[in-house]
């Protein structure tokens, strides 16, 4: 199958991948759009999973205050050289990653993060919501839950504010991928006026 011009850059705008790895995905999936998509996301997961080792030195802190002036947020992103820190995708990258925290308030960065105890409490809450479920449909519904509370409270697993077909976790590996350094979001804070 022929692949097109306009495939390859509708797919490079999505993923931010160079267009020979584009095309390269388009003809491994006979010129499916979604399915190269898949295959580019899993490309940048493998990519990001390699340098995720690598140390981040460099980077900014972005900020940002809601128009009203009641929210603001302050958020420390890293990367290996200085020379990443300046490009336009990388400080695109911290830009949305600021409004994503102000927009959804996250506890964490990673699930690593979330205490053993937050985690245990939560599961005796949904124990005793469903003292009437057996014991294997008990454990799917506290596995479902305990997900959906991680998906709300930890920044990595949350869908992305403005493209909610991927994770901030998928948004950060795309950049990694294509900027080819490892990236970590180090520490951020939000600020609520009265809070």
């Amino acid at each position: 199958m022929r692949i097109t011009a306009e495939q390859v850059k509708a797919l490079r705008e999505k993923t931010g991948l160079s267009v020979m790895e584009c095309k390269k995905a388009l003809e491994e999936a006979n010129g499916n759009a979604e399915l190269a998509l898949e295959r580019l996301k899993v490309l940048g997961l493998e990519i990001a999973k390699k340098k995720s080792d690598r140390e981040t030195c460099e980077g900014k802190i972005g900020s940002y205050v809601h128009t009203n002036g009641r929210i603001g947020v302050l958020i420390e992103v890293n990367c290996e050289t200085d020379f990443v820190a300046r490009t336009e995708d990388f400080q695109d990258l911290v830009k949305n990653l600021c409004l994503q925290i102000t927009a959804t308030n996250p506890s964490w960065i990673e699930k690593d993060a979330v205490p053993e105890e937050v985690l245990q409490e939560q599961k005796n809450i949904i124990q005793q919501q469903n003292t009437d479920k057996s014991p294997d449909v008990l454990e799917k519904i506290t596995e479902a839950r305990i997900n959906d509370f991680l998906q709300q409270h930890v920044l990595l697993e949350q869908k992305f504010i403005r493209d909610e077909s991927i994770t901030v976790k998928d948004l950060i590996s795309q950049k990694v991928a294509k900027l080819g350094e490892n990236i970590k979001v180090r520490r951020f804070v939000r600020f609520a006026l009265g809070e």
